[in-house]
Parts: C-alpha cells; structure tokens; sequence
C-alpha cells in the first residue's frame, strides 16, 4: 500500500487490461518496471451460472455428509475443488430451463433442504 493505494491490485489490473493501455503506456510498463501483459494461464477463470451452481452443490452435499444437516452458519467456508464439484453435480443439467430447475431443487430435497 502506497498512499492508499493497493500497488498489488493496480499491477494485476495493469497486467490483465493489457489490451486496454496506450502504446506508451505499455511501453512505459515494460521499459521502466519490467512488466508484461499476464500470460493466458494467468487470467482468472470465468464461472458460468451454472459451474457456480456445481460448486456450491458441491460444498452443500459435503457439509450435509460432514454436519447431517444444512442448518449452515452465514460465515461458514466450504472449501470443493473444481473437479470435486464436476463430479458430485451429475445429473444437475437438463435439456429445459424448467428441467434444470426441478432438477436441482430434487438435489437439495435430497440433502433434507427446508424450503
């Protein structure tokens, strides 16, 4: 923090918005600070509505099997991998929007949800 300002955040965004500066400004970046646009494995990951929806379907069924219930507290972190929640979310996804809705209210009724 320099003067209330993040040096850390303002770098990543520098980095990740690389396309969006000025030639001198780029310039300037990898002539003065030795900074490059951030590389694609850099780049965060954008969730569709439904990866999020696995995910969290995913954390539920875990406290569910851990805790035997989904009294859960508002603070409370679940941590799932990616490739846990691909693998535990099966089925969540149907053809129809009303599909997919009856489906994954099936899957918390499943966890005993209080609706």
């Amino acid at each position: 923090m320099v003067q209330g300002e993040d040096l850390g955040a303002w770098m990543q965004a520098r980095r990740l918005g690389w396309d969006k500066l000025g030639a001198a400004q780029q310039w300037l970046l990898e002539s003065v600070l030795g900074v490059e646009e951030a590389g694609e494995d850099e780049r965060p990951v954008r969730r569709t509505r439904d990866d999020k929806w696995m995910l969290n379907l995913a954390a539920a069924r875990r406290f569910h099997a851990r805790e035997g219930h989904l009294n859960v507290p508002r603070k409370h972190v679940e941590l799932v991998s990616v490739d846990e929640a691909g693998r535990d979310a099966a089925g969540v996804e149907a053809s129809s929007g009303a599909g997919v809705e009856g489906q994954r209210r099936a899957n918390l009724d499943q966890l005993g949800m209080r609706w």
